[in-house]
């Protein structure tokens, strides 16, 4: 492939590096050049373009990431359309994520113009959500370097997604007259939360005296009825010959692993009785806040083996918080500033425009999906997603040239729920909040967005962060990460406003203007707001 500046007069064929806007009508960049392409430079006055010239043995960006996205040995996943020389792949169900860092790292060294990248290991992950791109780097690249890359792939299994596969689990907890039961509680409904997001199900709950008969007797008795055992003890493993791990070796189980180098989750317990896992739960488990139970829970509802060799390796990368109630707190860390992800909602099908796009309207010349797009993009977010689904291809061309993700929302036809929840997916796990941007507010700007990211940031990343114009709610709105598993159960045609009064979550409403409230849902709309339909 050769790259740089072209004449016009010998472009036909080429790829545009660059978008050229001419009167009437631009040409996005990527796109092939055909005569009347070069016809209507010519006429515009343009002399060169900087281009990419395939040659022989050449092969276009998206031709090759589908290539090697085919030869990928993969389960779990789907893969979407190719785009810009990117293809995403997404869970196909909930569960948990495996790699093969070997081989990725492997693909990743052959060149640099082919580059794959995916979730952690043992990432726990939601249906539909990305877990690994394939993205092509110049516009195309030797197919003997494709070659190459496809052959690998071909070579051992990549990655997977292991679907949960949901249990009936059976918990106990001990009880001491220390413990409360309102404690014990909250214990239950925590688990159940836990136990939800894998459509697992509490079959019964038991409370024993805390000593390893007593416990061991609830245990024997219960196995049978139940596909896993989760116990709670009255207070914390001391020992490795303590309640929990006595009780299961007392009951004629086996006791894998007790500890593991995951902070919070140092005393967790792992046995199995005949077939059924038993989970001795550390005391943090009794908080949803992730920790090392959620980690070996989560592995086993999907049907992976989690052997001693697992728990010993899952130190690097076990830090995951501090606790500041320990009798000893760690010296304290200043912690960096909450990131913020932007999702811009472009998937809906203007059903009141009567059949044009509004997304597609002309403010000022440009389409207001892109004018949208461009504030998102040039505020302190720290990324943009774009959700399409309605004329996708002619939306994504609107928004060619511009730094986001296309996060492609099949199911937009069922309503706002599909967009928000295709939106979350694609969040890195590194941002505590998502910023939701309406794709028909064409008086939302940059300085907008900041003004709301302060805010949030300020909050600590906790709050739930909205636009509001004389003390009425509006949008752009931003949700804490907090709230995300609630977005993912939504249904139909609803956005996140009873998602949030139903939580107790702080809101913080910020003042905006009128720009909070204008949207463009009719013609009227659209015209008095100064847009311009297309056809």
């Amino acid at each position: 492939m050769r790259f740089g500046a072209v004449p016009v007069d010998q472009a036909e064929g080429a790829l545009l590096a660059h978008s050229v806007a001419l009167v009437g009508r631009r040409l996005p960049k990527a796109k092939r050049l055909d005569a009347d392409d070069i016809k209507a430079l010519i006429e515009a006055g343009v002399q060169t373009v900087v281009a990419a010239m395939l040659e022989p043995g050449d092969l276009e960006e998206n031709a090759a990431a589908e290539a090697v996205v085919q030869a990928l040995d993969i389960r779990g996943v789907k893969a979407r359309p190719a785009s810009t020389g990117r293809v995403n792949l997404h869970a196909a169900g909930a569960g948990v994520f495996t790699v093969s860092a070997a081989l990725v790292d492997a693909v990743n060294a052959i060149d640099p113009a082919v580059t794959l990248a995916t979730l952690p290991a043992f990432a726990r992950v939601d249906a539909g959500q990305m877990v690994a791109t394939v993205k092509i780097i110049p516009f195309a690249v030797a197919s003997t370097v494709i070659e190459q890359v496809t052959e690998l792939c071909r070579s051992a299994p990549a990655f997977a997604v292991h679907t949960f596969a949901p249990k009936r689990v059976g918990m106990i907890q001990t009880v001491l007259p220390s413990v409360k039961d309102s404690v014990l509680d909250k214990t239950v409904e925590a688990t159940r939360a836990r136990l939800a997001r894998s459509g697992s199900t509490i079959l019964s709950e038991q409370r024993a005296s805390h000593e390893p008969r007593a416990l061991a007797a609830a245990l024997d008795s219960l196995a049978p009825q139940v596909d896993m055992a989760v116990l709670f003890g009255a207070s914390a493993m001391a020992d490795f010959d303590d309640v929990v791990p006595a009780a299961i070796r007392a009951a004629g189980g086996e006791v894998l692993y007790a500890g593991m180098p995951v902070d919070p989750g140092n005393l967790l317990v792992l046995g199995r009785l005949g077939s059924v896992p038993v989970i001795g739960a550390p005391g943090c488990a009794r908080s949803p806040k992730e920790n090392g139970f959620d980690w070996v829970l989560d592995r086993l509802i999907a049907g992976l083996e989690v052997t001693p060799r697992d728990i010993a390796g899952m130190g690097v990368g076990g830090l995951l918080m501090e606790i500041p109630t320990r009798p000893q707190p760690r010296e304290a860390r200043k912690a960096g500033k909450p990131k913020v992800h932007a999702i811009l909602l472009a998937a809906g099908r203007s059903s009141r425009m009567g059949g044009p796009n509004k997304l597609m309207a002309l403010f000022d010349g440009e389409p207001l999906v892109r004018r949208l797009a461009e504030q998102a993009a040039g505020s302190r977010a720290t990324g943009l997603s774009v959700v399409t689904g309605h004329q996708g291809e002619r939306i994504r061309q609107a928004l060619s040239g511009l730094t986001l993700d296309i996060a492609d929302n099949p199911d937009f036809a069922e309503g706002l729920s599909t967009s928000l929840k295709a939106g979350i997916a694609a969040v890195p796990a590194t941002a505590s909040g998502a910023l939701v941007v309406l794709g028909d507010m064409p008086r939302i700007t940059s300085a907008d967005l900041d003004r709301l990211i302060e805010t949030f940031e300020r909050s600590g990343g906790m709050a739930v962060v909205r636009a509001s114009h004389f003390g009425k709610r509006g949008n752009p709105v931003i949700l804490p990460r907090a709230l995300f598993e609630g977005v993912r159960q939504l249904q139909g045609d609803t956005g996140a406003r009873h998602l949030v009064e139903a939580h107790d979550v702080e809101v913080i409403d910020v003042e905006l203007g009128e720009g909070a409230f204008i949207d463009v849902d009719t013609p009227e709309a659209l015209a008095g707001a100064g847009g311009v339909l297309q056809d």
